[in-house]
């Protein structure tokens, strides 16, 4: 069976040696009391609980699954019980508002508390997440007496939450929903229709769930730009705001999926459920792109969790199965073998997942980190270049990091080799739990249209050029350090290259609009490779800063990986740099009765 370890000092590197996290975080109105003890403190308290309590419900939860009786749906046996020590431990709390009960802790803690709860058991973690988008598009949009009167108990997860957006003709293009809201004259609305992949619809967690809702009122525009939000509770609430009377919503069934079986997947119909609208009529888009972020962030998350849990099982595997003698030499003489990880492919594929993952919880916490300044800076124009970097960089986030995520878990599974196949091992279960974070929150394909069309082209690439010159500075700073060379060139080689193909996608597209949908998927990848390199070569600088005086073999560690990053991943980018150039036609030009079966 799968097990689990908080990569705690990993964690720690990130925060303390790399961002500085305290420092930064002390600036900003209500974290002056962050600490390294206190970020240390909660960080101890989540990987006990994610080591003790959930991880090992992980596998028992995938092969029971979630049961579904004429509507009522219950979560797996431990599954009630962990939830409620959660709740006890304060942790759906942790940063939110504390004028709803909240602790107001900040985001970059947030992160990595959620990378151990994905880890550990990402079916369960998916419940608390999912309350958590809800609280921050009610707490963003919502009515102060709707605040006032849902949040506490979201925060301290007596309720929880779900977003309903797809519909079984609709997935992406939202603007063909046809659930309808009618106006009652009350300040209420009347909502019906079906909504189908509502993770955590329904479940026996909380009292209540809050389901947030898009829907189309009678003369709105028969578009995108026609669907309100609305606030729709499983149970209507008594005049002590206490669940009572059932709502007009119903959970006709639970999907049987790949992966995350442990979450229960919904079909809701809403049948004149009563509701209230959140935000503005026909701003329900703008409403539910405030949980859809959140959404995405955390899918990305998922792909950065689900691989260090099957990396470190597949190390720990490699260190232990004998097969074969390494190609120079017997290294064990005491056993019939050697250890398959003296092997370089079985080499190969750790490092990958050594790579991946320590590259992705540099670049998830800094970009919390930038969530934190953008919220509490003080400073407009640091708050705005915050916000574009969340902005640019959220598509990364979500799609390079779950297809990183992927490859990790495949790679993992494939180290086990026939025994990675057999459930009781549970590395197939990574690899079903990992592949739906490639599609929901917006498939990934959808993020490197939004990528390239909404936030590159659209602006001229002023928020690229943001984020590049912060890369500029760092290899202007560094370019000449003897030890910093090997990592800092190819940076900077393939800072021009992005710049270049940015401007030939720009120019082409202007010409066809096709062309940058042919280039996005290549692009994303190739900007998520600046990202992750930048941040490798960072990650390096402060490891030689520390050799000599702290734990050399954890530096040299990140030296190693981030060669290997840079000679072995890194050079994906020429073949993407190659396909990129290659243009639609390529993709366009068979006709479509050729796709023949």
């Amino acid at each position: 069976m799968a097990t689990y370890k908080a990569p705690m000092r990993d964690m720690q590197f990130v925060l303390h040696e790399l961002l500085d996290a305290e420092k930064v975080l002390s600036t900003l109105p209500g974290y002056e009391e962050v600490s390294k003890d206190v970020l240390d403190q909660y960080l101890e308290a989540s990987a006990q609980f994610c080591e003790n309590e959930i991880a090992p419900l992980n596998r028992a939860a995938d092969e029971e699954g979630c049961h579904w009786d004429n509507g009522v749906v219950t979560t797996p046996k431990g599954f009630k019980e962990a939830y409620k020590q959660f709740c006890e431990l304060g942790f759906p709390s942790l940063d939110c508002d504390p004028a709803y009960g909240g602790q107001g802790m900040p985001k970059t803690l947030g992160f990595p508390s959620m990378e151990m709860l994905i880890s550990a058991n990402v079916a369960w973690s998916m419940y608390p997440g999912l309350s958590h988008g809800a609280y921050s598009a009610i707490h963003a949009h919502g009515e102060q007496w709707m605040k006032d009167l849902y949040l506490p108990k979201i925060v301290d997860g007596t309720w929880s939450g779900t977003m309903c957006l797809t519909e079984p003709h609709c997935g992406t293009d939202l603007g063909m929903l046809k659930s309808k809201a009618e106006v009652n004259g009350d300040g209420t609305y009347n909502i019906t229709g079906t909504k189908i992949f509502i993770s955590a619809g329904e479940h026996d967690l909380t009292d209540n769930i809050i389901h947030l809702v898009l829907a189309r009122l009678p003369d709105s525009p028969k578009d995108i730009k026609g669907i309100s939000l609305f606030l729709v509770p499983k149970f209507l609430l008594d005049a002590n705001g206490n669940p009572g009377e059932r709502n007009g919503v119903s959970c006709g069934s639970i999907e049987h999926k790949m992966g995350i079986k442990a979450n229960s997947t919904a079909v809701l119909n809403f049948d004149g459920a009563k509701g209230w609208l959140v935000g503005e009529v026909n701003k329900g888009m703008t409403c539910m792109f405030t949980m859809m972020n959140a959404a995405r962030l955390g899918c990305g998350m998922q792909g950065l969790g689900l691989g260090e849990a099957s990396y470190q099982n597949a190390v720990a595997y490699a260190k232990d199965r004998v097969q074969m003698r390494s190609l120079t030499g017997t290294k064990r003489n005491d056993l019939p073998a050697d250890p398959i990880i003296v092997h370089p492919d079985v080499r190969r594929m750790l490092l990958t997942g050594k790579a991946y993952t320590e590259a992705g919880r540099a670049f998830s916490t800094w970009l919390a980190l930038q969530l934190d300044i953008e919220e509490k800076s003080t400073d407009d124009a640091i708050r705005q270049d915050a916000a574009d970097m969340v902005a640019l960089l959220t598509p990364i986030a979500k799609a390079f990091m779950t297809d990183n995520g992927y490859t990790v878990t495949n790679l993992s599974m494939q180290v086990y080799g026939g025994h990675g196949f057999i459930r009781e091992w549970g590395m197939e279960q990574f690899v079903r739990d990992c592949r739906i974070s490639q599609i929901y929150e917006g498939t990934n394909t959808i993020q490197a249209l939004d990528l390239i069309g909404r936030k590159v082209l659209l602006d001229q690439g002023q928020k690229l050029r943001k984020f590049t010159k912060i890369i500029h500075k760092f290899c202007e700073a560094n370019g000449q350090d003897p030890q910093m060379k090997e990592f800092v060139e190819p940076l900077v080689k393939l800072m021009k290259d992005v710049g270049d193909v940015t401007m030939h996608i720009g120019m082409q597209s202007m010409m066809n609009k096709d062309e940058a949908g042919a280039a996005a998927v290549d692009y994303l990848r190739l900007v998520g490779h600046l990202a992750f390199g930048f941040f490798w070569a960072w990650m390096v600088k402060v490891a030689y800063s520390k050799m000599e005086t702290g734990d050399k073999k954890f530096y040299q560690s990140k030296v190693t990986t981030a060669r290997f990053y840079f000679q072995r991943l890194l050079p994906e980018t020429a073949s993407l740099l190659q396909t990129l150039r290659s243009g639609c036609k390529n993709l366009m030009d068979l006709e479509e009765d050729s796709f023949i079966f």
